[in-house]
């Protein structure tokens, strides 16, 4: 018999192999297609970095503004998909909307031409252009209040901004907006990745592939730990109890969100960048009291669980930034989904490159040749 080695979670496991994205989790390096992150989120729209992430190459100015144009082509929703969206719950999570909106693409775009290059190119414009809408769509929505159409004459950025308060966004602000869609772009195989790779490896539409990422990018324990960051914040209250709560926490042995990486052993760099424009968006538009009591627990934090690798992740610092740009807090993942749409569709053709369908195996830990008992006698 067989013998297989069991670890939870996969975890240190390679399922495949890939050139998108590169992290170094003892040094704290994260490269998208071997550029720094530094680099990108300093030089770079994120729209380029998209590019750069499912083409392999940084664009042309030619094949950037063609790819700006078909975005902006594509940004609207066709008003049946609208109509789905009046029938939600008010009280439902965007997530779920989203996920439910970026299936029912698939319903309008069913031809699944894997091979085809117009086909692809087509797809993963529509995802880009069409989830930033969605969120937001959703957003107003579920207030009574009818969608903001987009504006062609806006960024990426700066039009979802807008299309959230119909008011034009502060160009700093949308920049600062635009550098955290880049810094949460693509992350190597984190679970809703991996969730896309195993979607797309049974050749199902893209819109298939993108809704399975959404709905695990949803949890609590990936994309959704932004919200119970703030959460824990406002729980926390002052700088005062910020030791209390941390000592309690940890003599229950319960989770502190936003710290800890099964990756990074030292501070994840993109915490690092997210604090340095949380504090560029105070010093422009005013503070916000809770950075003083995050600031104060990263530092706790580090003196009691740093000799563990236990350092802020993305999710620490990330709340605090999109707070500050006015959107609320249930609204951070699907943010996130908007900016992680780019990783999971270069995954999707990388996949689509050397496919075989995923086919893990398991550990039985069950009983053999049991009797069936008749129901009489159970």
């Amino acid at each position: 018999m067989t013998v297989y080695e069991y670890r939870a979670g996969l975890e240190g496991v390679p399922v495949t192999q890939s050139g998108i994205s590169f992290v170094d989790g003892q040094k704290g390096v994260l490269e998208y297609r071997g550029i720094p992150i530094q680099e990108l989120a300093t030089k770079s729209t994120f729209l380029e970095t998209a590019y750069l992430l499912i083409w392999k190459e940084l664009p042309t100015q030619e094949e950037l503004e063609d790819f700006e144009y078909e975005i902006r082509y594509h940004r609207r929703l066709k008003y049946r998909i609208r109509d789905m969206m009046k029938c939600f719950p008010e009280s439902g999570h965007p997530m779920d909307a989203l996920q439910a909106c970026a299936a029912a693409l698939g319903l309008f775009y069913s031809r699944r031409a894997l091979d085809d290059p117009t086909y692809v190119r087509a797809a993963v414009v529509r995802l880009l252009a069409k989830i930033p809408t969605m969120v937001a769509a959703f957003q107003l929505m579920r207030k009574g209040n009818d969608p903001v159409q987009p504006r062609d004459d806006l960024g990426y950025a700066a039009n979802f901004l807008y299309m959230l308060s119909e008011k034009e966004p502060d160009p700093f602000a949308a920049r600062i907006f635009e550098v955290g869609l880049i810094l949460h772009a693509e992350h190597t195989i984190n679970a809703s990745t991996f969730s896309a790779m195993v979607t797309a490896s049974t050749l199902t539409d893209p819109y298939a592939v993108i809704a399975a990422a959404v709905g695990t990018l949803a949890g609590p324990l990936h994309g959704g730990a932004s919200e119970e960051v703030i959460e824990m914040l406002e729980t926390i209250g002052s700088v005062e109890n910020v030791r209390p709560y941390l000592d309690d926490r940890l003599q229950r042995k319960a989770r502190i969100m936003g710290f800890g990486h099964r990756v990074y052993k030292v501070k994840d760099p993109r915490a690092t960048i997210l604090q340095q424009l949380a504090e560029q968006l105070f010093e422009k538009f005013g503070q916000d009291k809770y950075y003083d009591i995050a600031t104060e627990l990263e530092r706790a934090v580090e003196e009691k669980l740093g000799h563990k690798g236990i350092y802020p992740n993305v999710d620490f610092y990330s709340g605090l930034v999109y707070r500050k740009l006015g959107i609320p807090t249930d609204l951070f993942t699907p943010v996130f989904a908007i900016s992680r749409a780019a990783g999971w569709l270069a995954h999707w053709r990388e996949q689509l490159g050397e496919n075989r369908i995923f086919r893990p195996t398991q550990i039985y830990t069950g009983l053999h040749s049991s009797p069936y008992i008749s129901i009489d006698d159970r």
